[in-house]
């Protein structure tokens, strides 16, 4: 609705000249009305511009009039919310490219990191040790490696350090037991005690990430093989036992500034096969829920900051793997569950993705589409053009609307926040 000044009004209403006490008589009800305008515009709630007015609000003052507490606050506002710096506002600068290398892990053998560089120079967020033996000097080389970040943003340095026979650099930092005898004959107390230790060497040593504890519920007194992930793995295949020493094993490397990566969800226990080696399924979801999925629980309550999903079928989650499936991480472990911490795929390279119709770019695409924000793969020969396959995948992803560059800046920002880095700063 349009309303002319109150100036226009008046010239156009205005009664002859009154002498005396009728003029002033006159003026008196001119203000009341006026007075009685503006109570009106006060309860109006938010009240339409008029033609002349260059703010919100009726204006009833001529138009050569001008409002400074319209014209000055309002523009104060729009100024501040502008300038408002996050990590999400820095990485929308960013192109697709260095987005995508941010979510990717490189594989490298731990005797030859330097390996990396180049993909770690491109931007890569991570690497992945692989081999049983570390050098005595693999601090100072993974510190150069660093010095390579673009940026200087740091770098998550990864490895598989669970004990017993899953284990990287045990000459380095120490060896722990298989989870099935911490499990059994240590307390939640001593499981803590003893990983920090290792988890202050592996630190001392440049390496940020441990991809652990195992919190599947398993229990079976074998060693993993083709046909068992789990085994010794598991520190159990009592629920309540899993929750207690995965939560201590993971406090206990934080307290050692080691990240834990707590795996394999939504839980390994039971499964069909070992998906390294083909097509697995664990078991039915509406089972997992009550013994595979309290452990995952207990670990987002006490503050878990990244969980490795696995490369399972869920029966009743739908027909791709864990790491593939929309369902299983969008809908049920952020959703439902409420994390908010990191994402990450196991091996893309397993047979179990292959199986299901994915090359190793098309599944870290798939990921990410999933809820995922960082992937990683095997180490092999060709390492570098694999990487470059990846982070190719998804940025063409992005350009051809199959994959959102919001949910690319989401990864990317996921990777960041683990590490604690703020682009702000």
């Amino acid at each position: 609705m349009n309303h002319p000044s109150y100036r226009d009004r008046r010239r156009a209403t205005a009664p002859p000249r009154l002498p005396g006490r009728a003029r002033n008589a006159r003026r008196l009800s001119a203000a009341a009305a006026v007075a009685a305008m503006l109570l009106v515009g006060c309860d109006t709630g938010t009240p339409k511009a008029s033609p002349h007015s260059s703010g919100p609000g009726v204006s009833l003052a001529p138009s050569a009039t001008p409002s400074h507490s319209r014209s000055t606050f309002a523009p104060a506002l729009t100024t501040t919310a502008a300038t408002a710096c996050t990590n999400s506002s820095k990485l929308a600068g960013w192109s697709n490219r260095r987005l995508a290398m941010l979510t990717i892990a490189v594989p490298v053998s731990e005797t030859s990191v330097s390996d990396a560089t180049s993909e770690v120079s491109a931007g890569a967020g991570g690497v992945l040790l692989f081999g049983s033996k570390a050098p005595s000097d693999l601090g100072s080389r993974l510190t150069t490696l660093k010095s390579h970040v673009p940026g200087h943003l740091g770098l998550l340095v990864m490895t598989d350090e669970e004990g017993g026979g899953i284990q990287r650099m045990a000459n380095l930092v120490g060896s722990l037991p298989w989870p099935a005898y911490m499990g059994a004959h240590w307390t939640p107390a001593q499981i803590q005690q003893n990983v920090t230790k290792v988890a202050k060497k592996m630190a001392a040593a440049q390496v940020n990430m441990d991809l652990a504890p195992v919190v599947d519920v398993d229990g079976r007194n074998v060693a993993p093989s083709h046909t068992n992930p789990d085994g010794w793995r598991s520190f159990s295949g009592n629920t309540s036992v899993v929750s207690k020493a995965g939560v201590a094993y993971m406090n206990g490397l934080r307290a050692g500034g080691v990240i834990p990566v707590v795996k394999h969800f939504p839980g390994l226990g039971g499964s069909t096969y070992n998906s390294d080696f083909g097509p697995a399924r664990t078991l039915p979801w509406s089972t997992l829920q009550k013994v595979g999925i309290p452990p995952f629980t207990a670990a987002i309550k006490a503050g878990a900051p990244a969980i490795m999903v696995s490369n399972n079928i869920v029966p009743g989650l739908g027909t791709n793997p864990a790491g593939l499936s929309p369902t299983a991480i969008s809908s049920e472990l952020r959703g439902k569950m409420g994390f908010k911490g990191l994402v990450v795929t196991d091996s893309l390279s397993a047979k179990a993705i292959s199986a299901a119709g994915f090359s190793v770019p098309a599944a870290a695409v798939q990921a990410l589409r999933s809820g995922a924000d960082m992937v990683l793969f095997d180490l092999g020969s060709n390492v570098s053009s694999q990487t470059s396959s990846i982070a190719t995948a998804i940025t063409n992803a992005v350009t051809g609307g199959h994959l959102s560059r919001s949910r690319l800046i989401d990864a990317a920002g996921h990777v960041l926040a683990v590490r604690h880095v703020n682009l702000c700063s």
